[in-house]
């Protein structure tokens, strides 16, 4: 698109050096330039914008004038005090008194700090609206011929008009060519926001919920398509007008303005639609300028909820979960999340090992999103929480009349839900024999055959199973088969409890509290301010507790901290602060100790709780005994076992 300067030159001399400066632009009509004519100066404007002008640079009062008598941006040639002194210089070559002719708003210039250097008199008169300039030339008529006058294109050309001397200040290259291209950057950049105002027209009309908005005095600045079906008023009749002269039953709007506060969703009627309605103040650095109204159809939305259910029934359920959403800062935490980037991006069977709450199904979700299956479905079970006689159902699926109570026209189980995606099957550790005997099946032959059936359905799915017991040791005591886990165990990753990854818990702290202060279920309930901050002591205790219970454990903590205020942990699990970590030099300059030994303290208590645990192991001793005599969780003792085998 064509972009056009219009530009009113002071003098031939201002029009010749643009032409100079910038030919090509000139004589393609990309600048038009007219020179200053005070006679139809008011009219100037006009002119060049129906030849085409979008934008329009004038100098001083011309620019003033300008300004109000046109609808494109008009832009300032600035004068600057380098202009001035450079006309000042000129002026006294006539051997006359020199009279300065500048408006307040047009330049801060004060002769005093240049007077001791040009060495030259001069009077300073000052004008404050574009109406004075002519007033000021007059003035000064009885004296005209022992006078020179130095201001601005519109003072020249009235002291030429009474037979005075003039020195127009002109402007500098600089300044020109400053000009010139803020003019063209603003042109531009109008073009990019008539290009987005129209793309948020497109949008704003394509939304479902009616949209309207009005300025800090109660005027309709916005109003789409959808708030017209509701309203019943077309866009042409409400714009620019109060919002309760066209609608006095949304006084609501108007009211949020007043209170300085969004107004919660509600229910309402509007022209005998049910609505649901909320406003949100609408501000930029802190001042309103205005509010944003949302009307909801409720019939719609019922009918687009219904058919998001039937969708996602059909699909499976959505893992909306991915990597983004993991908040971490521990090393531990970092080594896991990477492998299982690595390892999602594969179609293997995985298995991940973590205690509970920690987060394990997280982590399919997350993996399921960047696997090449992320478009299709998610689908999870607990086999801890269902009964032995349903969970056969659940997963195969059954036809119908196969057993007392089915379903009629029979139900398809999780595997054929997840054809094509994947399925999560969580605490596969408490999977009863029999099934896993089944499972193994699928896994091997990849078909399924509901209860009741005799017919093949053929499987194209992906399997994440989730353990928080070591499987080995059910494999030694018969609970589980070897065979299922050599399956399932082609990829393994393992998830680090929370409490050995110290320096996650606080960040994660931070973020579960911020959530729940951010829910608005929680206005007016909680007693902890958005902008907290933990003491020493708190910091300190949620470090050293255990967290038997992981990351959902730390989130319920979170929970009753925005209520109470208060950090309740079991003082059970709470150990002391100590950092084994780092390597101790022992070194004494009075004895003959060599100085370069390096002590491992870690290794040492490592070792040493090992071969307790073994030999109590050995001594037919239950874990539940050994935790007891060992003063530690079955959790912990359970994470020890597993450095032993």
């Amino acid at each position: 698109m064509k972009k056009v300067i219009g530009v009113i030159a002071s003098d031939i001399e201002l029009k010749e050096r643009i032409e100079e400066l910038y030919p090509e632009d000139v004589s393609k009509g990309n600048i038009l330039i007219d020179i200053l004519n005070v006679e139809i100066l008011e009219d100037q404007g006009k002119i060049l914008v129906e030849k085409g002008a979008q934008a329009i640079i004038g100098r001083s009062g011309g620019y003033k004038l300008i300004l109000e008598t046109v609808n494109v941006p008009v832009i300032p040639l600035n004068m600057k005090q380098i202009d001035i002194l450079r006309a000042i210089k000129i002026a006294s070559t006539y051997s006359k008194e020199i009279v300065l002719i500048l408006g307040y708003d047009e330049i801060n210039f004060n002769y005093d700090e240049w007077k001791c250097i040009l060495n030259i008199s001069i009077t300073e008169d000052w004008f404050k609206s574009k109406f004075d300039i002519r007033n000021k030339i007059i003035k000064y008529i009885d004296k005209k011929d022992d006078i020179v006058i130095v201001g601005s294109g519109i003072a020249c050309s009235f002291a030429r008009q009474y037979g005075m001397d003039s020195v127009f200040i002109n402007a500098s290259d600089d300044s020109i060519k400053e000009a010139i291209n803020y003019s063209k950057k603003l042109l531009d950049t109008l073009d990019e926001e008539k290009l987005d105002n129209e793309i948020l027209r497109n949008i704003l009309d394509g939304i479902q919920d009616g949209i309207i908005a009005i300025d800090n005095k109660g005027h309709i600045t916005l109003y789409n398509e959808s708030a017209n079906k509701i309203l019943k008023k077309h866009k042409h009749e409400v714009f620019n007008e109060h919002i309760l002269d066209m609608f006095p039953n949304m006084d609501w709007l108007v009211e949020c303005l007043h209170t300085k506060k969004d107004s919660k969703r509600k229910i309402r009627y509007i022209n005998n639609f049910v609505v649901n309605t909320r406003a949100t103040l609408v501000k930029v650095d802190g001042y309103i300028y205005g509010v944003l109204g949302i009307i909801q159809d409720i019939t719609n939305l019922q009918k687009l909820e219904r058919k998001i259910r039937f969708d996602l029934n059909k699909k499976g359920l959505y893992a909306k979960y991915t990597f983004k959403d993991y908040i971490f800062k521990d090393k531990k935490s970092k080594e896991f999340i990477n492998e299982a980037k690595k390892i999602g991006i594969t179609d293997y069977t995985i298995l991940l090992y973590g205690e509970s709450g920690s987060g394990k199904e997280v982590l399919a979700q997350s993996i399921h999103n960047i696997s090449k299956r992320k478009d299709k479905p998610f689908v999870a079970i607990n086999c801890a929480t269902i009964s032995e006689s349903l969970l056969e159902s659940e997963l195969f699926g059954y036809e119908e009349g196969a057993f007392t109570g089915a379903r009629k026209g029979g139900k398809p189980g999780l595997f054929e839900l997840a054809h094509e995606g994947t399925l999560f099957l969580d605490e596969i550790n408490s999977l009863p024999l029999n099934l896993q005997t089944k499972l193994l099946r699928v896994i091997e032959e990849r078909q399924i055959m509901r209860i009741g059936s005799d017919r093949i359905i053929p499987l194209d799915i992906r399997i994440i199973a989730a353990t928080n017991e070591t499987l080995r040791d059910k494999i030694k005591t018969s609970t589980f088969r070897a065979d299922l886990f050599y399956r399932l165990s082609s990829l393994e990753i393992n998830i680090p409890p929370l409490r050995e990854r110290k320096e996650d818990i606080i960040l994660l702290f931070n973020e579960f509290v911020k959530d729940i202060l951010n829910n608005e279920d929680m206005n007016n309930i909680g007693v902890i301010e958005s902008d907290f901050n933990l003491n020493n002591d708190e910091i300190c205790k949620l470090q050293r507790y255990n967290w038997p219970g992981n990351v959902r454990e730390l989130k319920n903590v979170a929970q009753k901290y925005v209520i109470t205020g208060k950090i309740k942990l079991d003082e059970n699990e709470v150990t002391e602060c100590i950092d084994y970590d780092d390597k101790i030099d022992i070194t004494n300059t009075n004895t003959n100790i060599n100085t370069n030994i390096n002590i491992n303290l870690k290794e040492i208590n490592d070792y040493v709780e090992e071969k307790v645990i073994q030999m109590l192991i050995n001594q037919g001793l239950s874990k539940t005994e050994i935790a007891k005599i060992l003063g530690i969780s079955r959790t912990a003792l359970w994470k020890k076992c597993n450095k032993i085998t």
